[in-house]
């Protein structure tokens, strides 16, 4: 029954905890054996059995020694009594000492026997031994004097140690624990006096915490913590972390899709950061600002701060996060390769696409990894390299699964599925776009995915769903201020009128030319050049040769220009049909 409802895992004979202590409901007849084997011990063999169950599952002889209040003597004496009933075994000689219980249900049995009172002060006695005995090498005992401290209510003691837990489980990106440990920790600040250094505490924590939520898609928690945040540096009257606070809320309005109402936070927080020449909150700002203006369509704006990004960073450590979810010589650069995508600097983007990956693949932290090769993965469909898309793209949605990173998981979908529409996959194609825009996991490239979900459409001889999900990406983008995409939702209206039936050619040149001027506008090369090539098929279908001809050549000749693969392929057949 135990091993079925997952409280013991292991083999027959060698079974052990699954679960923690405090989680575990013994079974009544269970619980009576036990016990009863339990109350045949002397009270100092209890006693020293309930010190053990304290410490936990696996107990160190030199630590059990500093609670046990025994002689070595009568402590090993007891030990060799407890073996003998078979309720402890040793469990390593080397290199030091250690024991464990011979069944894992004894030690929740011999803890739940202690009063509320004796449990509380043994762990707070584990705490003591284990800064004796460990202190030169606390760091990997972290976990252990975070829960022993929580435990033994050592309040000052436990939210240091739950958030140096929490920042070590942080670094592998080990996100729930990291986020159990934050927010432990936060609980805790509830048991210490209100003052300066409490309430810096709560700022810190919130800001440490984010990542990690966010790595986890749990975007609705991160705005409450950075709501509370705000509140507490306000009242500190901080700039710096007022400042960091700002910065994190624009990146959360800025994955929302919400890019307008981000300017003014990052703004803030950059100015903030150059006030106080922060090194960091600069790095942050810079990146945070980046993004929303290439959300927004100001590319050449989003290429100006991400440089300038990239210039603090130089000779800087590669593998350092500033207190971002993913290294900053990798994050900060995303802004900056997909706005050279955007303008056409096709050559370069690869260039830097390609470092980033680099940077990514040698540090191995899997947000970073997924971040690198999604990158790369957009740049190469946007030059048309669609067998070099894919395999970036599906690499980067099976890291998301293994290493559970949801926020990124529909991104990763809608550019793998956008990929697999142009190489003629199409069913598998609105399977994953339609999975993408229904369950969005982040919507910072949400209006992007709803146009590729209506090309899929498109594509697929659904004319008509085409149509309501373009025109729901246009008015996305509208609402949303997106000038980028809203040329791309208007290009998408142009292609869906040119293939009507019969042909409203004035509707269809309004949506393409409109397009066409945004992406001027702009500077959109990649799309300008798809806006050419849309006309000269809409005029060649109209009968207009002259005009045909003219945009074929004209949308040809920029693809060539950025060596646009599938795109140029696709066009220059077009050119030939007209001879």
């Amino acid at each position: 029954m135990l091993v079925e409802t997952k409280v013991l895992e292991g083999e027959r004979g060698v079974y052990r905890l699954a679960k923690l202590i405090d989680s575990i409901q013994v079974p009544a007849t269970v619980q009576a054996v036990l016990a009863a084997r339990f109350d045949r011990l002397s009270p100092e063999e209890k006693r020293l059995l309930q010190a053990a169950s304290v410490i936990g599952e696996d107990i160190p002889f030199t630590l059990l020694s500093t609670i046990a209040e025994l002689s070595e003597e009568e402590l090993r004496r007891g030990l060799v009594h407890l073996q003998a009933a078979e309720f402890l075994y040793e469990a390593k000689l080397f290199p030091d000492l250690e024991y464990t219980f011979k069944h894992g249900l004894t030690c929740q049995v011999a803890y739940g026997s202690l009063v509320q009172d004796r449990r509380r002060s043994l762990h707070a006695a584990v705490v003591e031994g284990i800064e004796r005995v460990y202190s030169g090498r606390l760091t990997e005992q972290v976990e252990r004097l975070a829960h022993h401290a929580f435990r033994g209510e050592l309040w000052d003691k436990a939210v240091v140690y739950c958030r140096q837990a929490g920042k070590k489980a942080a670094a592998p990106s080990a996100n729930r624990e990291a986020v159990t440990y934050f927010e432990q920790a936060l609980g805790v600040l509830k048991h210490l006096p209100l003052n300066r250094v409490t309430l810096t505490l709560g700022v810190d924590l919130r800001l440490e915490l984010r990542p990690s939520l966010l790595t986890l898609g749990e975007q609705e928690r991160i705005v409450e913590h950075l709501s509370q945040a705000e509140s507490l540096a306000e009242e500190l009257g901080d700039k710096r972390r007022i400042g960091c606070v700002l910065a994190d809320m624009s990146a959360y309005f800025s994955r929302e899709g919400e890019d307008y109402r981000a300017v003014s936070p990052g703004e803030r927080a950059l100015a903030i950061a150059t006030e106080l020449g922060d090194f960091g909150l600069q790095v942050i700002a810079l990146d945070r600002l980046s993004r929303v203006y290439m959300g927004l369509g100001e590319y050449r704006r989003a290429i100006a701060l991400c440089e300038r990004s990239t210039s603090l960073l130089e000779g800087k450590p590669v593998g350092e996060r500033f207190g971002m979810a993913s290294v900053a010589s990798v994050v900060t650069r995303i802004p900056l390769v997909l706005s050279l995508a955007e303008l056409g600097d096709v050559a370069n983007g690869i260039a830097q696409g390609e470092e980033v990956v680099r940077i990514a693949e040698m540090v191995g932290q899997p947000f970073s990894l997924v971040g690198a090769y999604l990158l790369v993965s957009h740049i190469y469909i946007v030059k048309g390299d669609l067998e070099k898309a894919t395999p970036l793209a599906e690499r980067s949605l099976d890291i998301c699964r293994n290493a559970e990173i949801f926020s990124e998981v529909s991104r990763a979908v809608a550019q793998l599925g956008y990929a697999y529409l142009h190489l003629g996959r199409v069913a598998d194609a609105l399977t994953l776009l339609e999975q993408a825009v229904k369950r969005p996991t982040m919507r910072r490239f949400y209006t992007l995915h709803v146009c590729w979900l209506g090309d899929a459409y498109l594509l697929a001889g659904r004319r008509e769903e085409a149509h309501q999900v373009a025109s729901r990406g246009l008015s996305l983008a509208r609402h949303k201020k997106e000038r980028g995409y809203e040329a791309w939702a208007l290009r998408l209206l142009g292609e869906i009128a040119s293939r009507e039936e019969p042909l409203d050619i004035g509707r269809a040149e309004n949506h393409h030319r409109q397009a066409l001027a945004v992406a001027e506008e702009l500077g959109m090369r990649p799309l300008i050049a798809h806006c050419h090539i849309g006309l000269g098929k809409l005029y060649q279908r109209s009968g207009n040769l002259r005009l045909a001809k003219e945009h074929l050549h004209n949308g040809v000749a920029l693809m060539r220009a950025m060596e646009m693969g599938l795109w140029l392929e696709r066009a220059e057949a077009e050119l030939n049909e007209l001879g």
